[in-house]
C-alpha cells in the first residue's frame, strides 16, 4: 500500500457513471433524478442475519464483512463520519411524524454457515437461491438470509451491471427476503472491484488501496452495503425505486460511482487516506477498522449524500 500522509485524495473516473440516452448521443447522469416511493412496505424494526459463507473465503473476509455490519448500529465509535451516520441514512427512508427522528434499524448477526464444499456446484443460477436461503436459515423465515459467494463461484446475473443483488422466494406468506453478495476479483475485478481495483473501460487510473488490504473484502463489503440498503427501501419492489420494477435503481445504485463531496459525473469525489497503511475510506467503524462506502440518495435532500 501507499504510505503517503495526505489525508484527502481525490481521483478522476471519466467513465463509470453515465449512462447514454436512448436515441441520442448524449449522456444523462440518472443519479440527478428523483427516487419515488411507490408505496409499498420498508424492512424496518430489527434485521436478524443469516449468513452462509459459501465456497473458501479467508479471515480477513469474514472479519471485514462482520465488523461492518457491528458498526452500523454501534454509538461506540467517537470519530465521524462513521458507518453509523451511512446507515442513519437508510433509515430516515422510514415515515415519520414531521419534526421526528427516525426509529432505528437495528441490524444483528444471530447465524453462521459455512459451506466450503460447494454442495451446490460453482454456478448459482436462480433456481439455487432457494436451496442456499434454506441451507442459511434452517427454515426460519424471521431471519434475512444474506449469501457470500467466493471468488470461484459465478452467480448468474451478477458482474452483468450488477454486484449484488437482492429478492424474495417462495409466495405470499411463504415469501422471504434475501441478498447475495458475490466476490468479484476473479470474474469481474474492473467493474465490481472498483475502486479497488483499475476500471475495465475508461482511463486505467491508479486504483485505491483498499481499507482493510484485501481487494476482495472490501468489494464486497460496497456490494453488501447496496444491497442491504436496497433490501431495506425496497424488499418487494413496491418501495422507494427509479425506472423499472425488472430493474430498478435504489438507494445506493442510484448514486454510482460516488464515494466524497462535490463527486460529479465521472467523478468520484474525496475520499481520506490512512497515513498508517495508506488504505483509502471515507467510515469509521468499530475497534479503529475503517471502510469506504458508496453515496446514498437522500430522501431528506433528494440528492446523492456521501459522508466526506
Amino acid at each position: 500500500m501507499a504510505s503517503s500522509p495526505l489525508s484527502i485524495l481525490s481521483l478522476t473516473i471519466l467513465s463509470l457513471v453515465l449512462l447514454p440516452r436512448l436515441g441520442s448521443s448524449k449522456f444523462v447522469d440518472l443519479s440527478s433524478l428523483p427516487l419515488k416511493y411507490h408505496g409499498g412496505p420498508l424492512l424496518t424494526g430489527n434485521l436478524k442475519l443469516a449468513i452462509l459463507w459459501y465456497g473458501n473465503f479467508g479471515r480477513v473476509h469474514k472479519q471485514t464483512i462482520t465488523t461492518f455490519v457491528k458498526s452500523l448500529n454501534s454509538v461506540a465509535v467517537p470519530t465521524e463520519p462513521s458507518v453509523a451516520t451511512w446507515w442513519r441514512t437508510i433509515e430516515s427512508y422510514q415515515p415519520t411524524s414531521k419534526g421526528d427522528v427516525s426509529p432505528k434499524i437495528n441490524v444483528q448477526i444471530v447465524k453462521k454457515i459455512t459451506d466450503k464444499n460447494y454442495s451446490i456446484g460453482k454456478i448459482i443460477t436462480q433456481d439455487f437461491i432457494q436451496k442456499l436461503v434454506q441451507l442459511a436459515t434452517g427454515g426460519d423465515k424471521s431471519l434475512l438470509p444474506v449469501i457470500f459467494t467466493a471468488k470461484d463461484v459465478s452467480v448468474v446475473g451478477l458482474c452483468m451491471g450488477k454486484c449484488s443483488e437482492h429478492g424474495t422466494v417462495g409466495a405470499g406468506k411463504l415469501s422471504q427476503s434475501y441478498i447475495i453478495v458475490g466476490n468479484p476479483e476473479i470474474e469481474c475485478p474492473g467493474t465490481c472491484a472498483w475502486p479497488f481495483q483499475a476500471a475495465a473501460q475508461g482511463p486505467k487510473m491508479m486504483p485505491l488501496p483498499p481499507p482493510s488490504g484485501n481487494v476482495g473484502a472490501d468489494s464486497m463489503v460496497l456490494g453488501f452495503a447496496s444491497a442491504l440498503a436496497g433490501v431495506v427501501t425496497n424488499p418487494y419492489n413496491t418501495g422507494y425505486f427509479l425506472g423499472p420494477p425488472a430493474a430498478p435503481l435504489e438507494a445506493v445504485t442510484a448514486c454510482p460511482g460516488k464515494f466524497g463531496s462535490g463527486a460529479l459525473p465521472g467523478y468520484m469525489g474525496k475520499v481520506r487516506i490512512d497515513p498508517a497503511d495508506g488504505g483509502a475510506f471515507n467510515a469509521h467503524g468499530i475497534r479503529n477498522k475503517k471502510f469506504l462506502l458508496p453515496a446514498v440518495w437522500n430522501p431528506k435532500t433528494a440528492s446523492c449524500w456521501t459522508l466526506l
